[in-house]
């Protein structure tokens, strides 16, 4: 049986729901992520769980050698079109070993790509995998909700209207994971996906971290790589290194 993000994330709905991402945003903390790793010019990069490549293209654009990956065969194939000798993607299950010849400098796993699934050990399959593909002393960013934050700051419902179609959400907390719940009608059929995504805390990534033998050396709470608070900040963004 498929998991809820294989049959989601390749639906043309997700994007839809999700087309008015912020790309300023997006430019704005990879230039800042840029400054704070100084990452020297040509660095090897991957995008982990890249979607349609937004990311991976802006950090190709800096200069950096980028792959992206993700397990959305749409995306990839959508974002195969922006493929240059800089900027590469493939499908890929991040739970899984990365081929032997795919070694990083970096790691980047951005906009909450993290802690879908439904038994948690699969999260120390993620670390495990990016340990093994990054480079010694390699950088890891993972950049999450604040799952202290959600919990406190809970939007039960709402309602969005894009490309003329209206989507019901609902959001619960449930079993330390947050449920969004999103049904719509298009063309005279009706549609329900639910998103599930595990409220991972700092403590909790500290925990996955060691584990996988990773030292965590920053965290911060925003895409200004501000500092973070538990209760107030809208991000949790880990940088680690690979001991």
């Amino acid at each position: 049986m498929a998991e809820w993000f294989e049959s989601w994330f390749d639906s043309k709905y997700y994007h839809i729901l999700y087309q008015n991402r912020d790309e300023n945003e997006a430019n704005l903390f990879l230039s800042a992520l840029k400054d704070h790793l100084n990452l020297p010019a040509n660095s090897k990069i991957l995008d982990l769980a890249c979607g349609k490549g937004r990311h991976a293209k802006i950090l190709s654009e800096m200069g950096y050698q980028v792959d992206g990956a993700d397990l959305s065969e749409n995306s990839i194939a959508s974002a195969l079109s922006m493929s240059n000798d800089a900027l590469r993607f493939f499908v890929h299950d991040m739970r899984n070993p990365l081929p032997d010849n795919h070694s990083y400098d970096a790691i980047l796993n951005l906009f909450t790509s993290f802690g879908y699934f439904d038994n948690t050990a699969d999260n120390l399959k993620v670390l495990h995998a990016v340990y093994q593909a990054l480079k010694p002393h390699g950088i890891l960013v993972i950049d999450y909700l604040n799952a202290e934050k959600i919990k406190l700051n809970l939007v039960c419902a709402e309602s969005k209207q894009c490309n003329g179609i209206d989507f019901s959400i609902s959001r619960k907390v449930e079993n330390d994971s947050i449920y969004k719940n999103i049904s719509f009608s298009d063309q005279g059929n009706s549609f329900n996906y639910t998103e599930k995504v595990q409220l991972i805390g700092l403590e909790d990534f500290k925990k996955m971290l060691i584990a996988s033998n990773f030292e965590l050396s920053e965290v911060f709470g925003d895409y200004n790589l501000g500092k973070f608070a538990s209760e107030k900040s809208d991000r949790l963004i880990l940088i680690a290194r690979k001991k």
